[in-house]
């Protein structure tokens, strides 16, 4: 399956994303046709490289780096910067990002600022990089402060997608990228989100064809969006839904609860945000509860992330308008909306009934 993701300003903004099973088996051939002659450097996550650098890739320069959130930052950019100026690479290089998401975010930010910039080819393996990060050209690092405060838009060469990759995750990650999928299909696909509801036992046994299927389908929702609203101005925003809440609960736990955990929770918030305003009726809510609950995921906040936590990581949000906090707010599957609030009560309001509601359904 393939799809072209067409940006405006001209064809060599556009590039292709392929998903095939089997794809990896390809990729040498492939990775040297788009190279054309250029030096290739692939950038591999370490525990990735493990388990697949002897399967593909074989034929291109590896570096291998440690992959984690909390490696997400600057001094890693340079590292791997710094390494590749002592293998030589110049403005003709090519990069190719090999991992999940951490990975894909890293390498595409140091494509973007290599000797003013060079192509980059994402090779995502992880799910939430396949249905997410791995399309649209978003690239960062975190500061102390918050997450992705550094960073561009960085459009890749082209980008290649296995489902085979996701028989090495781990269950815990797996389910976390399924955070991604359930986010993705509530923006844009109704009956997505019942595929996800019925189809629950196959998904979880990440049978190929089903996989396959699902992953496609929310790369066509994501780059729809990204081609409409490339850098974010407008509907892109709706990417971020259940990420606002989300990303205060990795800050506040300093990055120990998963990214796909943490965006379950911001769903959760954002649902309860949109019952309180009157976009999503109860019926819904609790759908979007069962379908994390479906896979594995926190159907709650825990009440160590207290408001006035909460709201502190708020502050730092980049997507603050003035002294609005801007929120990504769900009405029935496949309508969302995004929205500027100013009371901070309700928002209090929100994150104390999202502690209640892992207990019981909101009535």
């Amino acid at each position: 399956m393939k799809l072209n993701v067409v940006l405006s300003g001209g064809e060599s903004r556009s590039y292709e994303v392929m998903c095939e099973s089997g794809l990896h088996r390809r990729l040498d051939r492939i990775i040297k046709d788009l190279s054309r002659g250029r030096r290739v450097f692939c950038v591999w996550d370490r525990f990735v490289h493990g388990l697949w650098g002897h399967r593909c890739l074989t034929a291109t320069e590896s570096i291998v780096w440690d992959a984690s959130e909390q490696n997400k930052k600057l001094s890693a950019v340079e590292e791997l910067a710094r390494e590749l100026v002592r293998r030589g690479a110049d403005r003709h290089s090519l990069l190719v990002a090999v991992g999940g998401g951490v990975t894909g975010d890293v390498v595409g930010f140091l494509a973007s600022i290599y000797m003013r910039g060079i192509p980059v080819v994402q090779i995502p393996t992880t799910l939430v990089a396949q249905v997410d990060s791995s399309v649209g050209g978003k690239t960062g690092v975190d500061l102390p402060e918050g997450k992705n405060l550094l960073g561009t838009f960085h459009q890749p060469l082209w980008v290649g997608i296995d489902p085979d990759f996701l028989q090495t995750l781990s269950e815990e990650n797996f389910r976390e990228g399924m955070a991604e999928v359930i986010k993705t299909a509530w923006i844009g696909d109704a009956d997505l989100v019942r595929f996800l509801l019925d189809n629950s036992d196959d998904i979880l046994r990440r049978r190929a064809d089903v996989m396959a299927h699902v992953v496609f389908r929310c790369v066509e929702i994501k780059a729809g969006i990204v081609m409409e609203d490339e850098k974010e101005g407008g509907v892109r925003k709706v990417l971020n839904l259940g990420h606002t809440f989300g990303h205060a609960v990795e800050r506040i736990s300093n990055y120990t609860i998963n990214h796909g955990h943490a965006v379950a929770m911001g769903l959760i918030c954002a649902g309860i945000l949109g019952r309180q305003l009157g976009y999503l009726d109860r019926e819904h809510l609790n759908m979007l509860k069962d379908l994390l609950s479906a896979y594995g995921l926190p159907t709650g906040l825990p009440s160590e992330y207290s408001p006035d936590k909460m709201m502190s990581v708020f502050q730092a949000d980049k997507k603050k308008v003035g002294n609005s906090l801007v929120f990504v707010i769900p009405g029935p599957p496949g309508k969302v909306i995004w929205k500027t609030i100013e009371d901070k009560k309700l928002i209090d309001e929100v994150i104390r009934l999202a502690q209640k509601i892992g207990k019981i359904y909101l009535t």
